[in-house]
């Protein structure tokens, strides 16, 4: 019994042989699954890992939920497609890099101080249009006629050594691109409202915790351009609050 089993193997492995170099090895091998490309997975892992549950999903959900406008979210700190998909639109509409889905420290941050905002803090006149600047919360936003005109948006004021001045002011100059001689910096959408301090787009990533500015309110270039928009010769700016860590 034992050789007619090695005889068999034996003829087994033969046949096996033969047919390997030919056309008979295509039959007998099934063929092998095909691998996805590299690059496909890379992507498709990266968007899994989007949209994963972040560090301050919760957090982020209720502030997005407060303020609205950012499609649906449901707070429960889960991340869902629906919350992916909100918490996008609102980085994206921040500046806030990279534009993922995902709620850490940067999305949070900037979420809860949109969320802290209050507008009446202002106390703008009714009769005028007014430029609000909260340092406290590093807000900005437009009020006239006692309505907010233009909602709160994202700044970055004056550093520790360079506080931007609070009071109550009135744009003075006005050019769609500035050059600052002391900082060698363009500063597009340019309005002055008080010594050599105004309003204008930064050319540096605004979410820079450790940044500030030397004194002047910088803003994304969509909110620039849009108060540009806006802003006369004569327009009212308030500065209110304290930047923390100034």
């Amino acid at each position: 019994m034992a050789v007619e089993r090695t005889s068999a193997r034996a003829v087994a492995a033969a046949v096996a042989a033969v047919l390997g170099a030919g056309l008979g090895a295509a039959v007998l091998t099934p063929p092998a699954a095909a691998a996805p490309p590299p690059a496909a997975v890379v992507v498709a892992r990266a968007a899994a890992a989007s949209c994963s549950t972040g560090r301050y999903q919760k957090q982020v959900e209720g502030y997005l939920k407060k303020l609205g406008g950012f499609g649906s979210v449901t707070v429960d700190g889960r991340q869902s497609a629906a919350d992916c998909a909100a918490i996008k639109k609102f980085q994206s509409r921040y500046g806030i890099r990279p534009v993922a889905g995902l709620a850490g420290p940067t999305t949070h941050g900037v979420a809860k101080r949109l969320a802290a905002t209050k507008t009446s803090a202002c106390k703008a006149k009714k009769s005028r249009t007014t430029v609000c600047v909260d340092l406290t919360n590093q807000t900005v936003w437009v009020m006239k006629g006692g309505k907010v005109t233009v909602k709160p948006t994202v700044t970055r004021t004056g550093m520790k050594g360079y506080r931007t001045p609070t009071g109550t002011y009135r744009i003075n100059k006005r050019t769609k691109k500035e050059w600052s001689n002391p900082y060698e910096v363009w500063m597009p959408y340019w309005q002055r409202f008080v010594g050599g301090v105004g309003l204008h787009q930064t050319t540096t990533y605004l979410h820079d915790g450790w940044r500030g500015s030397h004194g002047c309110v910088n803003l994304l270039a969509a909110d620039a351009k849009k108060l540009y928009g806006i802003g006369r010769i004569g327009t009212t700016v308030k500065v209110f609050g304290r930047r923390p860590g100034t």
